[in-house]
């Protein structure tokens, strides 16, 4: 092309912010339609129904629960295992962790057997144990978290994997084979499309939470939770909103995990909400499913019954989030949902006995709300805004809300019905 000729490029970017060129090229959608899978489910459910009154019942509990401690985003990072620091390396800390995030229950009844991470003197289990098991490589000057890493097979073999999953006991983390599957296929996907960085994927969501979930499900096939259900695709993309959520609450809803629309995220369709929602009595098992489940047989991925269970969760989330909505909008403070995040207090079979001690529940682990130590930078801001209105709620919100429950109820032996135990890369 001589100096004289126009560039090509150039002239069609002109073309389009004049309005003079032809159709833009779509962007991703900003809707998930994980919401309206979840209703598609409810409504041809068979095995799984909900009880309106109890749901209703349930709404009213939990928004006063919630009430009782004010929620801030300063709280997420308030854990020992989660990342202080607010940078890059801690949004490739998150993406490894809910690239990780799935199946950790253990089929071993004996719990001192079960999978668990020594870290920091003390056992993890669960979600906690892949936080301790990253902290602890990190530590350990093992990159984990570099995609970089996981590319490099000569480094990043199975035998260090494995190390930096050991366990203090004889049973390994579960689907470990599949974890290092996913850590394989995320690193190229990353090298590939996002020049080997997850903070390039969020700059191209542009600020939305939806859009972000769905780059995900699109990009990384390991967050591509869907299935078929009555002759429809549902969506449930449990890892990829629970990961979006997570920036959120750490980065306080700015810089990386500053998102307009956070309310478009679903409750995070794994076992633990239907079984907390049971108890609660807004889920109704039929007797069959009931049985299965009581007897804890497995549930095959995709089975009929595990998408009712997954699916009738969230719309049930979605009706309390309502039911909440209706009763107390006009008490809410605005712009509430930017200042919260999922950590949440717990309760004690709808009793809010455990609220009224002064201690809030991390992700399943207590803090005392005496000893809490808030970030210096933000002593001075008060946690309902100084206005003294109650915050909002989401679903987000409320899914670490009954998602801690369960986790202390099981904690104290108090579990009504064991969760369904369906194994997977998904929950």
């Amino acid at each position: 092309m001589s100096d004289d000729e126009a560039d090509p490029e150039l002239l069609e970017l002109l073309r389009q912010s004049l309005g003079l060129g032809g159709p833009k090229k779509p962007g991703p959608a900003l809707e998930t339609k994980v919401l309206q899978s979840a209703q598609h489910v409810f409504d041809n459910s068979v095995d799984v129904a909900l009880d309106p009154f109890k749901t209703k019942a349930a709404a009213e509990t939990i928004w006063q629960l919630m009430q009782k401690k004010q929620y801030s985003t300063k709280k997420w990072a308030e854990h020992e295992l989660h990342p202080k620091t607010k940078d890059e390396s801690t949004v490739d800390f998150i993406f490894t962790m809910d690239l990780l995030n799935f199946s950790f229950w253990s089929d071993e009844m004996d719990e001192s057997k079960q999978f668990a991470i020594e870290y920091r003197g003390r056992r993890w289990k669960g979600y906690w144990s892949l936080v301790a098991a990253l902290q602890r490589a990190l530590d350990e000057e093992i990159p984990i978290t570099s995609s970089d890493f996981w590319q490099n097979e000569d480094e990043c073999t199975e035998e260090v994997l494995r190390h930096v999953f050991r366990s203090a006991t004889d049973e390994e983390i579960p689907m470990f084979q599949e974890r290092v599957d996913c850590l394989r296929e995320a690193g190229k996907v990353l090298y590939d499309k996002y020049l080997c960085s997850f903070t390039t994927c969020i700059e191209e969501a542009n600020g939305s939470a939806a859009v972000l979930v769905n780059l995900l499900a699109d990009n990384f096939p390991c967050f591509r939770d869907r299935t078929r259900f009555e002759g429809k695709e549902v969506r449930f993309y449990k890892r990829a909103q629970i990961l979006v959520a997570d920036l959120w609450a750490c980065f306080r809803g700015k810089s990386y995990g500053k998102f307009h629309d956070i309310d478009k995220l679903t409750m995070f369709a794994d076992y633990r909400i239907p079984q907390m929602l049971h108890t609660l009595g807004c889920l109704l098992f039929s007797p069959p499913l009931d049985t299965h489940i009581r007897k804890q047989k497995p549930l095959p991925p995709g089975h009929q019954w595990e998408t009712e269970l997954r699916g009738t969760s969230i719309w049930c989330i979605e009706l309390i989030r309502r039911e909440i909505e209706k009763r107390h909008a006009q008490t809410m403070r605005p712009g509430a949902f930017a200042e919260m995040t999922p950590p949440v207090t717990t309760m004690a079979s709808g009793s809010g006995s455990a609220v009224a001690s002064g201690s809030v529940s991390v992700r399943g682990e207590k803090v005392d709300g005496d000893d809490r130590k808030e970030d210096e930078e933000d002593d001075d801001e008060g946690e309902d805004g100084g206005d003294g209105r109650p915050l909002g709620v989401n679903a987000v919100l409320i899914d670490f809300l009954l998602y801690d429950t369960i986790k202390e109820l099981e904690g104290e032996g108090k579990e009504t019905i064991p969760h369904h135990r369906t194994r997977s890369i998904w929950y």
